[in-house]
């Protein structure tokens, strides 16, 4: 039995989620992949606990990190909920209650950052 927090990263470019992936397991995270929006859904609601969940906005088919984020926040009201984009955030579309937006390009330490802040 583990005592780490378990997070969804949800990225569309499979070489940033394998490099992401590898550092939150080094600072302690299980970590579980999606490489697009219906595989986040899935694993959101496969009964799995999510103590945190970070998405790009922007995925490939018709299901968005925004529509990820929403969902995260619904099912896990306790996670944190972070997005990521390349677009200013006053190019996106509301993000929903309690979603963290963080601008692309970041650090893992902003990342970290970002999870571990108070509200």
């Amino acid at each position: 039995m583990t005592d780490a927090r378990r997070l969804l990263l949800i990225d569309d470019e499979a070489d940033l989620l394998d490099i992401l992936s590898d550092a939150f397991e080094i600072a302690g995270f299980e970590v579980v992949t999606a490489i697009d929006g219906q595989k986040a859904m899935a694993c959101l609601h496969d009964g799995t606990h999510f103590d945190v969940v970070i998405s790009d906005v922007a995925m490939p088919g018709h299901i968005s990190g925004i529509d990820v984020a929403r969902e995260a926040a619904a099912l896990h009201p306790d996670a944190r909920v972070i997005l990521a984009s390349g677009h200013p955030r006053a190019e996106l579309p509301p993000l929903p209650d309690r979603v963290r937006y963080l601008p692309k390009p970041y650090r893992v330490t902003q990342l970290l950052q970002t999870i571990n802040a108070a509200d």
